[in-house]
């Protein structure tokens, strides 16, 4: 995978920084370079499917003759200068203290400020204590799938001839983006009107008659324990099973219409597989009784009939997902919660571990520990952030960003492109908006994560001086009062922006 080219003008990658004086995690100035996909090369596509939507292909990336004619639009975040003045502890504590304490914080709040080329630590509070981090799980959900599938990897979806003539089994691998034709919600995803012409081809003149949905690769409950109540019916979390379609949004279409529907407020169907398998059957052909399809396992390939008709077990199509640095960005940008599990599944399935919301996160704790990360500072129940038992700690997750930007691990750079940008995309769109943090207007990159009460920011700033900092601050203790706590929050990553710190 190519890294991104820096647009005209700039900064030049820095030397390589001296070794880091904080946690046993060596750190290069990559990070530096990697950061250049929110500038205007690639400024456009920070909007779903996100800025690396070219990097491994895909047929949904428009080609030059379909674009706009319009000019392209200016920088949003400036080039990091790896030779700018490094801001002091002093400085950055000066900034931050009088804005850690704001009553609308609540009265537990942790900071980790840290220094990307040298990975010094510049300001801390609380910061080694594990907290409620809510949404800003996915950053360590994502480090950890592309550490244990790689950027590339593709989540299949299967079709088998079953034991009985003309019965098709429906095999899931965890693709929540699967769509049913070419109106499904998330562009350039696998499709199941693809794998049903395939499956046709397959049976020659052997009629289909029946759908097995085998959603087996999933296990568990398909809600986790931890989750609010109002989650599963509210829209934002669904039943996670190895086979969905289009995020188990019962209506993607008006989904794509309807902005608050898009992705939270999205009605979920109750059983995403079994409704899955019935669209196929319709694919197929069926009708009536035929359509409705039950649950059941694949049989294992056996090789061909004498007649030469597909054996059980034998692979009638297959179909797979969009690469999965693409589903990490969507997952970060738009924070789909669904996305998000399934990728804790895969990351599981990897490690060898049950598909499971358990499973999810005792692997993603390994792999982050694998990673060298404090394992002691993680403690997960899923992979969305939904679960008001995970816990993060704020330093965790400043070591977590600049490892992203490590040279031994150039894989999980690809965590960078779907984080939105302050007062332009994602999550961020509407912020940095007052006069009181409009510095960080075009030059925080966050990921965002609230729940009631809990309320939290974690991702990178460049300072007045153009020096790159990694900053988290997690909040578990808020008053009912959101918007007066999303400033607050703001103001101190618009500290950061506006200051030299020194």
């Amino acid at each position: 995978m190519s890294p991104p080219v820096p647009p005209v003008g700039a900064a030049p990658l820095p030397p390589t920084p001296p070794p880091p004086r904080r946690r046993p995690v060596r750190l290069v100035a990559v990070l530096a370079g990697v950061l250049i996909v929110a500038l205007a090369a690639v400024g456009l596509a920070v909007v779903r499917p996100g800025p690396v939507a070219g990097w491994l292909g895909g047929d949904d990336t428009p080609t030059a003759a379909a674009q706009s004619p319009e000019p392209p639009p200016p920088a949003v975040l400036a080039g990091a200068d790896g030779n700018a003045p490094q801001p002091t502890p002093e400085g950055v504590r000066a900034a931050l203290e009088p804005l850690v304490g704001a009553a609308a914080l609540g009265d537990r709040v942790n900071v980790s400020v840290a220094d990307v080329t040298t990975g010094e630590a510049l300001y801390g509070r609380g910061q080694d204590s594990p907290t409620v981090p809510a949404s800003v799980t996915k950053l360590a959900t994502g480090v950890a799938v592309l550490a244990a599938r790689g950027p590339a990897y593709r989540i299949p979806t299967r079709a088998v001839a079953g034991a009985a003539p003309g019965e098709v089994v429906l095999v899931g691998g965890g693709d929540p983006t699967l769509a049913v034709d070419k109106n499904g919600f998330y562009p350039g995803a696998a499709r199941l009107d693809d794998l049903a012409a395939q499956v046709r081809k397959a049976l020659g003149g052997t009629a289909p008659t029946k759908v097995t949905v085998d959603s087996s690769l999933f296990s568990g409950p398909v809600y986790e324990p931890g989750w609010d109540s109002d989650i599963p019916t509210g829209g934002f979390g669904a039943a996670i099973t190895a086979l969905m379609t289009d995020g188990a949004r019962r209506d993607p279409a008006e989904a794509r219409r309807t902005e608050e529907a898009m992705n939270h407020a999205a009605e979920r169907v109750p059983q995403p597989d079994l409704t899955a398998g019935r669209q196929f059957a319709k694919l197929l052909g069926l009708t009536g009784a035929a359509a409705e399809a039950k649950r059941g396992t694949a049989p294992a390939a056996s090789g061909a009939t004498a007649t030469g008709t597909p054996a059980p077990g034998a692979e009638l199509g297959k179909v797979q997902s969009l690469p999965m640095v693409r589903l990490v960005d969507i997952m970060i940008s738009d924070s789909d919660n669904v996305i998000a599990e399934a990728m804790a599944r895969q990351v599981a399935i990897a490690k060898g571990k049950p598909g499971s919301f358990a499973g999810g996160a005792a692997a993603t704790d390994q792999v982050l520990g694998e990673l060298g990360l404090p394992a002691g500072e993680i403690s997960l129940a899923d992979g969305s952030g939904l679960s008001r038992t995970n816990r993060i700690s704020p330093s965790l997750l400043t070591d977590l960003i600049t490892l992203a930007g490590n040279g031994s691990h150039p894989d999980l750079a690809a965590i960078f492109g779907g984080l939105p940008v302050g007062g332009w995309s994602g999550t961020l769109d509407e912020r940095y908006q007052a006069s009181v943090t409009k510095a960080g207007a075009g030059v925080v990159r966050a990921k965002t994560g609230t729940l009631s009460g809990v309320n939290a920011i974690a991702g990178l700033v460049t300072t007045a001086d153009g020096r790159l900092l990694t900053f988290a601050i997690l909040t578990d203790r808020t008053p009912d009062s959101l918007d007066e706590t999303r400033q607050a929050l703001d103001r101190i990553s618009s500290a950061l922006a506006g200051c030299g710190c020194r």
